[in-house]
């Protein structure tokens, strides 16, 4: 006996697509206006609806923030996910901090819709829910995963906790990010003004940090 299941998966398919549409525009009008500039009227201009249309997907604008904090997270994860293994010697911590770093930053600077939204709060009201939030709380686990892993090798200074190495990197890494979108968001990471000082930064902080090579100030 036939079934309607294959009615259902086209219309789940369509469904799903429409979503992608939906958060591709607003990503795109995130990018020209900023993050607090989400029109959804725009939105459903752009994807060819009318704007009560854009409910059936979505039930309020802070729903469709959720959805773009959410890709934005899930696009990070997989580009980490994607670095080398950790190094065993201390001869290749460096390279291994200016790869793991510079994918950070080179994402975040590429995808200025997606990073104002997920590092900064550039919308009045608007907190990322609980299931939003999920792929950040993943990623800071796994970089959490990724210095404790460099210390038990050996590699940075176990004497320092977990918590303050990863929080020493992240304002190194979040503040290139900051630095470069707000004062020169037009060039590339390549040819970045801030960008430009991530070797330098990694060697500050494994010039402090590093098992094998001098430490200075508190810890």
């Amino acid at each position: 006996m036939a079934t309607s299941t294959p009615h259902r998966d086209r219309r789940q398919e369509r469904r799903e697509q429409s979503l992608v549409e939906i958060i591709d525009a607003a990503v795109a009008v995130m990018a020209e206006q900023g993050a607090a500039g989400l029109n959804l009227t725009e939105v459903a201009r752009r994807v060819g609806m009318q704007t009560p249309s854009l409910y059936v997907y979505f039930a309020s604008k802070h729903a469709l923030y959720d959805a773009v904090f959410t890709r934005g997270w899930g696009e990070l994860l997989v580009v980490l996910r994607e670095q080398p293994e950790l190094p065993e010697d201390i001869a290749d911590l460096e390279d291994f901090l200016l790869s793991w770093g510079s994918a950070f930053i080179r994402w975040a600077v590429e995808h200025p819709a997606y990073t104002q939204l997920m590092f900064w709060r550039p919308v009045p009201g608007y907190q990322p829910s609980a299931d939003a939030y999920a792929p950040a709380v993943e990623s800071l686990a796994e970089a959490r995963a990724t210095i404790a892993g460099l210390q038990s090798r050996g590699l940075l200074a176990a004497d320092v906790p977990t918590d303050r190495l990863l929080a020493t990197w992240t304002v190194l890494i979040s503040g290139v990010v900051t630095q470069q979108l707000a004062n020169a968001p037009d060039e590339t990471f390549e040819a970045g003004s801030f960008t430009a000082l991530v070797p330098d930064l990694v060697a500050m902080f494994l010039l402090q940090y590093a098992s094998k090579l001098p430490r200075t100030g508190k810890t």
